[in-house]
Formats: structure tokens, C-alpha cells, sequence
């Protein structure tokens, strides 16, 4: 299955090249033009093969997730870290990392509950009061293994339950990915341009430098998103319903999408009895903030 090995690939923004191999591969066949720009986007151009007025789409999904880097080694073994993206510190106590190109298996730890002060167990424990232990007895067996910089990914299984659901890492965006896949191997009465970006979750950085390269005529993001349908969470504050179909979003806390674009998706939709619903809560941001504002 394409999206379980595109998901169990290590890529987090900056480091990006196994899934960028990947993906080269799978679609060389494919594209007329095909490239690695200087940032790391893989671009792929494919040329209109059907008749129609002569127009020149942009397609975007990101190949990055988020994760750490080794920032130091203490005198015990134990590891600091920063992060990669936007990690909330709720749920990362106890997750299982891979360190380096070695894959020096990991796991981030907290201060043990029992022997939490009253005031530190009210306290949600930051990053920096957290630490990646991956059994070294000191700092020198540690150096042994790994290096400041050092890329950190989640050691995520893929697992399938219920009908047609997966939990895995990376999931965000390369559902995405899986999708811009399929995309290059249709014919189409414009010519498309279809971009892996780099760096997403660090500020949307590839798709900027894509977006000065590339003057198409519309862009569409692919992208993947929360539903915020567990427990007690009011309607109006979920974002949208699993098995509902494909969320299109008006807006979000980094772009506003534009009108006529997104009255056309829905009627495409509708035509051809594609299930569809509004992405209904607006926040985040994705790589349309990039290409939104570059080459006018």
C-alpha cells in the first residue's frame, strides 16, 4: 500500500530525502519535467494531453512532518532536544523515537508522577523539562551513538482498525502525497505542475520557493486535517466528519482561498457525486500561505 510506505518513511522538515527518493521513482514515468529545486521540492511538470483552454494548474502536498533535533548530551546520557513543527508537550511523554541515520531507538521521558512535587504535578511538563533516554550509562557511551543535530522521528506503527481507518505518523501530509501520486497519471486540458514541498510545518518554507518558480494560474493544496470529533466537543467546534468525504477549506489562520475556485471545487463535487464537505473550523495554516502571496 502506497500511503503505509510514503507514512512509515522518516522525514522530518529539512530532512526530507527518503521520501523524496520515494517519490522521484514513482513518478518519473509520468511527468514531461521533472526536478529537485535547490530547497528540496521535487517538481513535476506534465503537459495538457486533452483539449481545452490553455491554463496552467498548480497541485501542492508536503513531504515533511514534524519531529526533533538533538540539541545536546548531558554527563547521565540522556538527550535534550528541540522541536521540529508544532509538538504539543501533552502528548509527547513516553513516545518512542528514532535518532539519526542510524535509527538509534529512543524514548522521551518525564520526570517519574510519584516523585513530582504538588506544583509540578499541576504543571503540563515543557520541552525543556523533558528528555530522550536511549539507555546510554554516560555521555561518553552516548557520543558513542549519536550527535548534536541529529534528526529525531517518531517511531510510529501502522496500524488498520474499524473500516478503512489507520493510525501512523506522518499521516499529515502524506495522505497528501499519496493523492499527488495518483493526479500525474491523468490527462488533463491544462498543463499541471505538481509539487512535493519541503519544510511545511516550519513556515510553508519550500512552497515559497516554488511559488517564485512556478507562474500557474490557480493552486490547489493537499493537505490532511483534524476532525475534533472525540468525547463532548460541540458541533460548531468540530472540524469535520471521518467518512464525510474530501474537507474543502475556505480559510484558514494563514489564507483566505478564493471564491470562485472554491464555489468550482464544490459544483465539481456535486456534478459528479464526489462526497465533499466544508472544512467548518478555520485555524492552522498550510502551504497556500506560500504560494498564495509569490509571483502576483
Amino acid at each position: 500500500m502506497v500511503l503505509k510506505e510514503l507514512a512509515l518513511l522518516r522525514g522530518v522538515s529539512g530532512n526530507e530525502g527518503a521520501v523524496r527518493d520515494y517519490i522521484l521513482k514513482k513518478i518519473a514515468p509520468f511527468a514531461d519535467d521533472l526536478r529537485v529545486d535547490r530547497i528540496g521540492n521535487v517538481i513535476a511538470f506534465r503537459r495538457a494531453r486533452l483539449q481545452g483552454e490553455k491554463r496552467h494548474a498548480l497541485i501542492c502536498a508536503h513531504m515533511d512532518e514534524v519531529g526533533l533535533i538533538l540539541t545536546g548530551i548531558n554527563d547521565t546520557g540522556l538527550l535534550s532536544y528541540r522541536t521540529v513543527g508544532s509538538i504539543d508537550e501533552r502528548t509527547i511523554v513516553s513516545k518512542r523515537v528514532k535518532i539519526g541515520d542510524r535509527q538509534i531507538p529512543g524514548v522521551i521521558g518525564a520526570k517519574a508522577i510519584h516523585l513530582q512535587t504538588e506544583e509540578e504535578f499541576k504543571k503540563v511538563l515543557t520541552h525543556d523539562q523533558l528528555y530522550l533516554d536511549k539507555a546510554a550509562t554516560d555521555k561518553a557511551a552516548a557520543e558513542k551513538l549519536v550527535s548534536p543535530g541529529d534528526y529525531i522521528s517518531f517511531d510510529s506503527d501502522w496500524v488498520e482498525f474499524g473500516e478503512s481507518m489507520v493510525k501512523c505518523k506522518a499521516l499529515d501530509d502524506r495522505a497528501g502525497c499519496m493523492t499527488l501520486l495518483s493526479v500525474l497519471e491523468g490527462d488533463y486540458p491544462c498543463d499541471l505542475t505538481c509539487v512535493f514541498s519541503v519544510q511545511e510545518e516550519v513556515g510553508c518554507r519550500g512552497a515559497q520557493v516554488a511559488g517564485y518558480q512556478i507562474k500557474a494560474d490557480c493552486a490547489l493544496i493537499l493537505e490532511a486535517t483534524g476532525a475534533n470529533d472525540l468525547g463532548d466537543v460541540p458541533e460548531h467546534l468540530r472540524v469535520c466528519d471521518v467518512g464525510g468525504g474530501a474537507a474543502i477549506s475556505f480559510m484558514d489562520n494563514a489564507s483566505i482561498g478564493h471564491r470562485g475556485l472554491t464555489r468550482a471545487l464544490r459544483s465539481l463535487a456535486q456534478r459528479n457525486q464526489i462526497p465533499w464537505q466544508v472544512k467548518r473550523y478555520v485555524s492552522g495554516g498550510n502551504d497556500s500561505a506560500g504560494l498564495q502571496t509569490a509571483n502576483g
